[in-house]
């Protein structure tokens, strides 16, 4: 029997008895006096739990008056992906979190918490994290150094006045804006703000924010549902109210990953009888969705509508001109 399931069961007895003898551990796992020795220690030091030695009763209990915090649940033989993802996305991001300023001596104990965790099985932390590797693609090098005026703008339901960096123009605007919400998309951050210029709600890539000042004037407030409206139900970054169905083709080779692929939550997608995946997503403006098609090169096929269909072809044929510089 592994520790990891000897700690589980010691877990189970003590919860459901209200006293258990040494005896009756040694015997259910199997185990040496030392071996119990250390489990116990081990559940008591890394996983918070408040094991007791009761005089009275002779055996050993929980003493829920001397729980400290959140006691750990013991993990299985190894975490789901979705857990280590978390358990290491949180971690990073702790770590590199205001290293020597105000927040880290708060955040060093949860720091030290998720590394326990992390070593609940038996290995330390940082040989999870020597074999399990997280990469960010497409994140952009940037200091976000205005994120403190726009997180007081979004609380304080504040507006903001920022020099703006368009990248697709190469060019530079002043703009007033009333910011909505941030949002944390493919490794990068964006603010959805209403732009008092064009008069409409648009998407500001945050590292795109040359300047930003705090003003005193009130936000101007959106509903929630219009955000989600018209930010929210597309497919990718891009805001757009009118809403169309793309719909995609990939060949046999290809099907293979894009079946398993979830690219919209309103994505439907199936197989035709020679092996192709047709897959149809709602979008409301094409760039995005345009560069994801691209990477697939002559294995997907844009069957509709017609005005993507046409943006694409006429991409391929740009791609196909020599480059003049």
């Amino acid at each position: 029997m592994s520790q990891t399931d000897r700690l589980a069961r010691i877990r189970r007895l003590l919860a459901e008895h209200r006293t258990v003898d040494r005896q009756t551990l040694l015997d259910a796992l199997e185990v040496s006096p030392a071996t119990l020795k250390r489990d116990l220690a081990f559940l008591r030091d890394n996983m918070n739990t408040p094991i007791v030695w009761d005089r009275e009763l002779a055996g050993y209990r929980i003493d829920p008056t001397q729980t400290v915090g959140a006691q750990i649940e013991l993990p299985g033989m190894w975490f789901s992906d979705k857990e280590i993802h978390a358990l290491l996305t949180m971690q990073h991001l702790l770590a590199n979190l205001d290293p020597g300023g105000i927040l880290a001596p708060h955040v060093a104990p949860l720091i030290e918490r998720l590394n326990t965790l992390m070593s609940a099985t038996r290995h330390p932390a940082a040989e999870v994290r020597k074999r399990v590797l997280i990469v960010g693609i497409g994140k952009r090098s940037a200091k976000l150094t205005h994120f403190e005026a726009i997180g007081a703008a979004l609380l304080q339901r504040k507006r903001l006045s920022i020099r703006y960096f368009a990248r697709g123009k190469g060019e530079e605007s002043e703009r007033e804006i009333s910011p909505q919400r941030l949002v944390h998309y493919r490794e990068n951050w964006y603010l959805d703000a209403w732009c008092h210029l064009r008069g409409a709600l648009r998407n500001f890539a945050v590292d795109s924010i040359r300047h930003v000042q705090l003003l005193k004037a009130p936000a101007h407030d959106i509903p929630d549902a219009r955000l989600d409206t018209i930010l929210g139900p597309g497919y990718g970054i891009f805001a757009g109210a009118a809403v169309q169905t793309a719909r995609l083709r990939f060949s046999p080779e290809r099907a293979r990953w894009v079946a398993a692929e979830h690219w919209h939550p309103n994505q439907s997608g199936s197989f035709d009888a020679g092996g192709y995946y047709l897959l149809e997503i709602p979008y409301a403006d094409h760039r995005e969705l345009l560069m994801d098609i691209l990477k697939h090169g002559r294995h997907c096929e844009v069957l509709g509508p017609a005005p993507l269909r046409a943006v694409v072809a006429e991409e391929l044929l740009k791609m196909s001109e020599p480059y003049d510089r």
